[in-house]
């Protein structure tokens, strides 16, 4: 799967200002539930109630959004397919009265790459709906498809009753649960994801504005959704990238469309002022080139196959220490790969990061007298307690 950067994941880390006294507390917002993650290392900078259910109004779209993309990626959907708009799905449905639409009509064809600008964009409820059913035929399958979306992504405390997030008392999420999300539609889907900075979409000869209005004033800001309910409160969740550093922004259950803006705007100023991302260990980089036994060669490249990044406070990149501890015995054969040990990263005598260190190439058993040579020599060894 196309990666913007391969990263191994990192434990979640929430910075507490007590333990990192060169970071003030990160501020108090008035949204609900808030959270700032690392879009590629994971670490989470601030958290405000972030596993707190509640209804995610429009923020709904973006699972939409993910399956249509995924969809596409396997070949069942194609941009330039038509879909016929069902009376479901027709702008003037009594069930969309006074809620976001991009005005399509029934018995009408409109192209999937249309209803796509239409849900994210325009945050069509109509468009979404006929997504909805050109895909899974019935909006019901449509939600099952996005709730096991939801499960293999990770996202535990979601439950998707509807493609749009109309209120339901069953249709809830959390604020972590969107950030994994957002977090995957960035990485998974980039192509799909540019949408998401598209400033305007026309359709029917309706010009509608994007509804993340940060796109307008930081450009560093590329997505990804608004959403709006009396009863979900309004929200944002959003991702910018400055310096080759991405975060995304989860605010939810704000009074205004100017308070879920400055909320997320304090988030990203705060989180790109005191904290920076980081390479510390390159993928396919060799840390250690250990003795193997019974091999056709002797010695072996040891490191990750995939780069870390760690998001840490500015000036702590420093100070890591990274320490790589063997096996006793490394014994051939090796596929690329295979662990022969542990790679950790610390800060300040706290672990960062820990995963197996691997063989970075492969190596043949050695012939039938070099592996018994070996085995001599690895008894003798053991025996004069010489590992």
């Amino acid at each position: 799967m196309t990666r913007l950067a391969l990263v191994v994941f990192l434990v979640f880390t929430t910075f507490n200002a007590q333990s990192q006294s060169a970071i003030p507390a990160p501020p108090e917002l008035s949204a609900t539930a808030y959270l700032l993650i690392d879009a590629y290392s994971g670490a989470v900078l601030v958290e405000h109630n972030a596993d707190m259910s509640l209804p995610p109004a429009s923020l709904t779209k973006m699972m939409t959004g993910y399956v249509l993309a995924e969809e596409v990626i396997a070949g069942r959907v194609k941009e330039e397919d038509m879909v016929r708009i069902s009376e479901n799905a027709w702008s003037q449905n009594p069930l969309f009265n006074g809620s976001s639409l991009m005005w399509i009509e029934p018995g009408k064809d409109v192209s999937i790459a249309d209803l796509q600008r239409g849900i994210i964009i325009s945050s069509g409820n109509d468009s979404t709906l006929a997504v909805a059913e050109h895909i899974a035929g019935t909006e019901a399958v449509f939600a099952e498809m996005m709730n096991t979306h939801a499960k293999r992504l990770g996202m535990t405390n979601t439950h998707y009753v509807n493609s749009h997030g109309l209120p339901d008392p069953a249709h809830l999420t959390t604020a972590r649960d969107l950030a994994i999300l957002a977090k995957a539609m960035i990485i998974d889907h980039p192509d799909q994801y540019k949408i998401n900075k598209e400033l305007e979409f026309t359709y029917n000869n309706i010009r509608q504005y994007n509804r993340n209005t940060l796109i307008r004033e930081d450009p560093s800001v590329d997505g990804i959704k608004t959403g709006h309910t009396k009863e979900a409160g309004y929200c944002l969740v959003a991702s910018a990238e400055r310096n080759g550093m991405r975060l995304i922004s989860v605010v939810m259950g704000t009074k205004s469309t100017k308070a879920r803006k400055n909320d997320t705007a304090a988030l990203f100023n705060y989180g790109f002022h005191f904290f920076k991302t980081e390479t510390v260990i390159e993928g396919m980089t060799e840390l250690d080139k250990p003795r193997v036994w019974k091999g056709l060669q002797d010695y072996v490249p040891v490191g990750l196959l995939e780069k870390v990044a760690l998001t840490l406070p500015r000036g702590k990149h420093d100070n890591i220490e990274t320490i790589v501890v063997l096996n006793e015995e490394i014994v051939a054969p090796l596929s690329v790969g295979d662990p022969v040990g542990t790679v950790t990263v610390s800060l300040d005598g706290e672990v960062q990061f820990e995963a197996p260190a691997v063989a970075l190439a492969a190596v043949e058993p050695a012939g039938f007298f070099a592996r018994l040579w070996d085995s001599v020599l690895m008894f003798v060894a053991e025996l004069f307690g010489a590992r």
